[in-house]
């Protein structure tokens, strides 16, 4: 039998929490098997949804607090209002060895905060990144920093390759990581002093948990070529929220295109089978979960905006992590 794998949840942050939390949670407990949820938040809302639901109650427990961090609020604001918050609890179970991850749909600037106050870097990583999922022609790649770090010093770039290379080995075991530094061009001396020496260390690095495959350009980003791309958190952001603008406009147009004209709709009808391949391929909710990297405990980012079932697939993140040790796996790459 394989070690139950404790997650702390915080239940209410993010949009139409704590309902998605819990709906997200009943479609998890179907698929996974010794997993034990630990829910932070308050009770009296809990209890009345979450009693409905085919969810074990040996498989979750309650803490109650009625405070919460607001979307809205400052990460200072965050961080001063309280301990006995359901996002400060939940990081705090990690804290205290209580359970193995922990995730939150809440507040990202709050929760990049109060991580950092709660948990230790690992040993030799200056900064912590963030990372997430992309979708590309070969499968999925991780893409960090996404935010985290507005400034990066060469040696933050070449953590941020080791660390997104332990997360891709963790989520997908059977592939070899291969990393690229995302730039404004492909040859040596294309970029700033800091991604130029960075491309040169990495070149340099003998190192059997990836292969360096050089620089990759932002139209490239979705080939598959490489499945680790590494930037500043400025680079990164900008990147990420291109993607995502550019896929909202595409999936409205073609929405748009198919209702507006009789031929349109006649086409999607010859065609729904294929549509509907595209639309799941470019569904943000298959890509959930965004990972806090360089603390000495996993801590997830669920997107504030998505569904349930987004909320459930970040779980299955959590659960790919903590089984696949991620957090070892990059204690022994950085050393």
């Amino acid at each position: 039998m394989s070690k139950m794998i404790n997650i702390a949840v915080d239940a209410m942050g993010g949009d139409n929490s704590p309902q998605k939390i819990i709906d997200g949670i009943e479609i998890h407990h179907k698929e996974s098997k010794n997993i034990y949820y630990k829910l932070f938040g308050d009770k009296n809302i809990i209890d009345p949804i979450i009693n409905k639901k085919l969810i074990d109650k040996s498989a979750y427990e309650i803490i109650h607090t009625d405070e919460k961090i607001k979307g809205e609020d400052s990460a200072f604001t965050a961080a001063k209002r309280g301990k006995n918050t359901s996002m400060w609890l939940a990081i705090d179970s990690v804290k205290q060895k209580l359970s193995d991850i922990v995730i939150s749909a809440g507040n990202t600037a709050a929760l990049l905060v109060i991580a950092k106050l709660n948990l230790k870097m690992i040993e030799n990583i200056d900064k912590p990144a963030l990372s997430g999922l992309w979708p590309s022609k070969k499968g999925m790649s991780v893409v960090l920093d996404l935010g985290a770090n507005i400034e990066c010093s060469d040696k933050n770039l070449i953590d941020f390759a080791v660390m997104g290379s332990s997360l891709f080995k963790s989520l997908f075991p059977e592939e070899k990581p291969k990393v690229a530094l995302l730039n404004i061009g492909s040859e040596e001396l294309k970029g700033n002093e800091i991604i130029k020496e960075t491309y040169q260390k990495l070149n340099q690095i003998t190192n059997e948990d990836f292969d360096f495959k050089g620089f990759i350009e932002g139209n490239h980003i979705m080939d598959g070529n490489v499945n680790v791309i590494v930037a500043d958190g400025f680079t990164g952001n900008v990147a990420l929220k291109t993607a995502e603008g550019t896929a909202n406009f595409i999936t409205s147009e073609l929405k748009y295109a198919l209702k507006t004209s009789i031929f349109g709709k006649l086409g999607s009808l010859i065609s729904i089978s294929s549509l509907k391949k595209f639309k799941k391929k470019l569904d943000p909710r298959l890509y959930n979960g965004a990972i806090l990297l360089g603390l000495d405990s996993p801590v997830i980012k669920s997107h504030g905006g998505t569904d349930y079932i987004g909320f459930a697939n970040s779980l299955s993140v959590c659960e790919k992590i903590v089984k696949n040790n991620l957090i070892d796996k990059i204690k022994k790459s950085i050393s």
